[in-house]
């Protein structure tokens, strides 16, 4: 944390000049004192009693003038050496978790090949398998939309040809977004092969 300022050109100008003659003959050489040190850093404590004292006597210069061109002085924080347990640990740590990221990215790799004709009929059964699980779905979809139509309808038509035309209508709209539905599937399972 900064605790001094590195002096600047106005503040040595007015302590060479005299113009801070007013101010107790102390406090001057403590100010010519901290100027003439290496690097001329002026610590804040005594910039405070420069203030105070520049008000009391009713000096025409203000602090903010006499710091024109100073930089505040920021020391160096010492960085401590790292824990040689601490690092070994770390090591152990980033050690174990790209193993475990290998892990997870080889996990579904096997060394045994799966070619040959039974590999390929379990691929086809699977593939199969799912066709005909999606057919099957979209049939009861649309079934139990139109019966649940038709029979809802009841309560609204009193003919059956508009309770029929009612349901067909409402299984044509479920059929047609289950339709959607399936094609983005199956177009989202072939942009990941």
């Amino acid at each position: 944390m900064a605790s001094s300022v590195r002096a600047g050109p106005r503040l040595r100008r007015a302590v060479r000049a005299g113009e801070l003659a007013a101010l107790p003959a102390r406090l001057r050489d403590e100010l010519e004192k901290a100027l003439a040190e290496e690097g001329g850093l002026v610590p804040f404590s005594l910039l405070r009693r420069l203030h105070a004292a520049l008000r009391e006597a009713g000096s025409p210069l203000h602090l903010h003038e006499l710091l024109e061109g100073c930089e505040i002085h920021l020391p160096e924080v010492p960085v401590p050496p790292r824990n040689p347990e601490l690092v070994a640990r770390l090591e152990r740590i980033k050690a174990r978790l790209a193993h475990e990221e290998y892990q997870r990215m080889t996990r579904n790799i096997t060394g045994q090949e799966m070619n040959g004709p039974l590999a390929e009929f379990g691929r086809q059964v699977r593939s199969v398998k799912a066709v005909v699980i999606t057919v099957f779905n979209f049939i009861v979809t649309v079934v139990a939309a139109f019966a649940c139509t038709y029979l809802g309808s009841q309560y609204v038509f009193a003919e059956t040809a508009a309770r029929v035309l009612s349901a067909v209508i409402v299984a044509s709209v479920v059929g047609l977004a289950e339709l959607y539905v399936m094609v983005r599937t199956i177009e989202g399972d072939l942009g990941k092969l």
